[in-house]
């Protein structure tokens, strides 16, 4: 396998880069820019310098042999100035040796799981960890990272095979004749584990944490959407006019309150009626947008909302307005009245929707799997022939192998390590 080199920390300019080099060339390709090996896993201090003999740098080098690694191979750590110059003059000094190249995305940690270094789950976490922007989406990836997942994920097949032992003990034990019978508690196990997956499903979903909870702000044209939407993002992204019909299209923003993600929606004004071709696809937009939505807050004429809305009284600062006689809350985005009160029930609602501090977010392939492996146990328990049973549990264990990635394609490997950054 060609030895792979590449920045694996931020852009420069920066106080320190960091030139990660991972294969079996890494150490010769240490030797070639400072001189000789340092002592493994220490760092040391070391001119580095170009096939010509001229300095590139003054740097700390760390000597990593493998397989206890992050990648499992040998790898050379270069902690340089974090210049471009200097970073590109040594990028360039190690392109001219023979058997280096650059990483491709993502390709240190794919060789971390080719080499058996972290399961698929971890990987996923870690792609989900680098992408964090929020406390409760970085707390989620570190579970994952931690291998909270593919932890239970060995308990639950070593559960299949506990109970795949049962049945070939009974088909062991049985005369060509006669099926030997399963020991009474096979029943109530096999159950109990459905039941378990069934809890499992039930979970809220990574795609929602990552996406943030999206809440859309709905009603008729000059209902204070616009004026609103502007107070929780606290910045003026939408456009605020007397005039009905300013807000065309739908105006998305993701912002993080008390580290919960959310995702706000701004709509075109809802009416039955307009002259105005481009508004009325504004209006269509907007009508989808509370269909997708996790939460509507509707600023329209009391109970006129999408079932579930929040009934929002969104001119408590104007006398005139006409008033809602049970509003979930009086709020004036002029003077800031409720908005507050708001974003504290927001945050407190999302956190019912999104998944709890720390704890695991199935992704889709995630929870596609284990809904494959709890539909084979579930038909399992209303078999009786042990080899059927058999077969299902057989099915239910390759859901289980295909979720921490001990079986894969490669499709599904470029597309999840394609997520990642070039250094990583």
């Amino acid at each position: 396998m060609e030895t792979i080199y590449a920045l694996s920390s931020g852009s420069p300019p920066a106080g320190i880069a960091v030139i990660r080099v991972s294969g079996a060339g890494a150490g010769q390709a240490l030797v070639q820019l400072a001189g000789a090996l340092p002592e493994k896993r220490r760092a040391s201090f070391r001119t580095l310098r170009d096939a010509k003999g001229l300095p590139l740098d003054e740097a700390l080098v760390l000597w990593l042999p493998g397989p206890h690694t992050v990648t499992g191979e040998d790898i050379a750590e270069l902690h340089l100035h974090g210049g471009r110059a200097v970073i590109a003059g040594v990028e360039t000094a190690l392109s001219a040796m023979d058997g280096l190249r650059p990483a491709q995305p993502g390709e240190f940690t794919r060789r971390a799981f080719a080499n058996g270094k972290i399961d698929l789950a971890e990987a996923e976490g870690l792609a989900d960890l680098l992408a964090a922007e929020t406390e409760l989406q970085r707390r989620s990836a570190m579970a994952m990272v931690g291998g909270a997942l593919s932890g239970q994920v060995e308990e639950w097949r070593g559960t299949v095979l506990k109970l795949s032992a049962l049945v070939e003990a009974a088909l062991d034990f049985s005369d060509e004749d006669d099926v030997s019978e399963l020991p009474e508690q096979f029943g109530a196990q096999l159950r109990g584990f459905v039941t378990e997956l069934s809890d499992w499903l039930e979970r809220p979903r990574a795609e929602k944490l990552r996406e943030g909870f999206r809440v859309v702000l709905a009603g008729p044209p000059n209902a204070g959407k616009s004026t609103l939407f502007n107070a929780l993002l606290d910045d003026d992204a939408a456009i605020i006019s007397p005039t009905a019909g300013t807000t065309r299209d739908v105006i998305e923003r993701p912002v993080s309150l008390s580290g919960i993600p959310f995702l706000f929606v701004d709509t075109a004004g809802l009416r039955l009626k307009s002259d105005d071709t481009i508004e009325m696809i504004g209006i269509e937009r907007a009508r989808r947008q509370t269909e997708l939505a996790d939460l509507t807050l509707w600023l329209g004429p009391e109970g006129e909302g999408p079932d579930g809305a929040w009934e929002i009284d969104a001119k408590a600062d104007i006398d005139t307005s006409v008033r809602k006689k049970a509003p979930k809350l009086r709020i004036s985005a002029e003077t800031g009245e409720g908005i507050a009160d708001l974003r504290r029930k927001l945050v407190e609602h999302a956190k019912m929707a999104l998944p709890a501090p720390g704890s695991v977010a199935l992704n889709q392939r995630q929870a596609d799997l284990i809904a494959e492996a709890h539909d084979a146990l579930d038909d399992a328990t209303r078999l009786n022939d042990p080899l059927l049973i058999g077969e299902q549990l057989r099915l239910a264990r390759r859901s289980f192998d295909r979720l921490i990635g001990q079986t894969s394609t490669e499709d599904m490997l470029d597309a999840l390590f394609g997520r990642f950054c070039i250094g990583k």
